[in-house]
């Protein structure tokens, strides 16, 4: 069991709420943590149709007759068990009796809300992170095979082959996810869509272009990028808007939560191959979002992260309003410092001179410093960008 480091935030969510729900992508270790944390909960698998069965035939007297802590896996199977819970939770009056998980984010967010505001803590989990890994004692000096590798808890713990596991992911879950929310005629089509989607990772997403290239519409694309958002595979960051400059780009910028899936999908099948990849830069890209977010959701911090460009081709890679201050953060795939990798953060300093702002580049060199009021820091260390 590598330990996670939202852990201890499950552990109060569940004091302080009748039920927590946690979320993230299939086979981030969502199960294995809570069966981990609360050893003596009753476990119940949506995914077993025997299960879903029995609480269809009486939804409140199943879930009353289980009076302990009951963890409900891939709850977002069964949806209309949540109109349900409200009464019961509230009959009871105490804290700590269900956790949810569930791998569709829209599907399960939506019902939790509507029925049970108030009632629950809302937490996502994301694959392993960099530091996650290293606590564990695993090696985490090689950057390639790190992004190469990915960082689903099982290529970690069971040693598996990424190829033979990302494929399997692919064929076993996405495919399976997108046949229960939308009726897919081709799952080639819908293969060659994501294929389509990584080549794209890290830039600025053009619908049209994407759906002409797949040989699919604009609003069939927009469909399945939801799919895929929703189950915590892609996330469309969003542009920073401010009364700045009128002319900034107003479309958002594609990303992949985990690099090792990513490279499956652009047939990267050896670490050696990104030193000369065309994408190498994007795949950085995505390694630093991935981490930000994983960091971001681990702590409960709450903070959007949003990217800056306008229309002339200036650009913060991302940029993280803060309560007291803006956080800029540029990432470059060079090993060299060069205070040539700072100008699109110089040159939001200078539109934005009003606002207190601290600026962050992480980059594969081998040194932590400061340049002209810029902190570089080494990829390994990207998490010092929230403290």
């Amino acid at each position: 069991m590598i330990e996670r480091d939202i852990s201890n935030k499950i552990y109060s969510a569940a004091k302080q709420f009748p039920i927590v729900c946690l979320m993230g992508p299939r086979q981030s270790g969502k199960t294995t943590l809570v069966k981990h944390l609360f050893p003596k909960a009753t476990y119940l698998s949506f995914e077993d149709p025997d299960i879903r069965a029995k609480v269809k035939d009486d939804y409140r007297g199943f879930l009353s007759s289980h009076k302990g802590l009951v963890i409900i896996d891939e709850a977002q199977r069964l949806p209309e068990v949540f109109s349900y819970l409200q009464t019961i939770v509230d009959d009871r009056g105490k804290n700590g009796q269900f956790i949810f998980t569930g791998s569709q984010n829209y599907l399960l967010l939506e019902k939790v809300t509507q029925s049970l505001a108030g009632r629950v803590a809302i937490l996502k989990l994301l694959p392993l992170s960099v530091d996650e890994i290293s606590a564990a004692g695993k090696p985490t000096a090689n950057l390639d095979l790190l992004i190469h590798k990915g960082f689903y808890p099982g290529i970690w713990k069971q040693r598996a082959n990424p190829g033979l596991l990302y494929s399997s992911y692919v064929n076993t879950y996405l495919e399976r996810d997108v046949r229960q929310i939308q009726n897919v005629s081709s799952l080639s089509e819908f293969q060659k869509f994501l294929k389509m989607c990584a080549g794209r990772a890290g830039q600025i997403l053009n619908l049209s272009s994407l759906g002409n290239d797949c040989g699919i519409s604009h609003n069939t694309a927009k469909a399945w990028l939801s799919i895929l958002e929703s189950g915590f595979i892609v996330h469309l960051l969003q542009p920073y808007f401010e009364n700045l400059n009128k002319r900034l780009v107003k479309t958002p910028k594609l990303y992949f939560y985990d690099t090792g899936l990513l490279c499956h999908l652009l047939d990267i099948h050896e670490p050696s191959q990104l030193r000369n990849h065309h994408l190498r830069g994007a795949l950085m890209e995505n390694f630093v979002f991935a981490e930000l977010q994983k960091q971001n959701f681990n702590r409960l911090l709450h903070a959007n992260i949003y990217y800056w460009r306008d229309k002339t081709g200036n650009e913060v890679d991302f940029l993280i309003p803060r309560a007291d201050k803006k956080v800029l953060v540029e990432v470059k795939a060079g090993q060299t410092m060069n205070s040539d990798f700072t100008r699109g953060i110089d040159y939001y300093r200078k539109l934005d001179s009003k606002s207190k702002l601290k600026s962050f580049l992480v980059y594969t060199g081998k040194q932590d410093l400061k340049l002209n009021g810029t902190q570089f820091l080494q990829w390994k260390n990207s998490s010092m960008v929230w403290k």
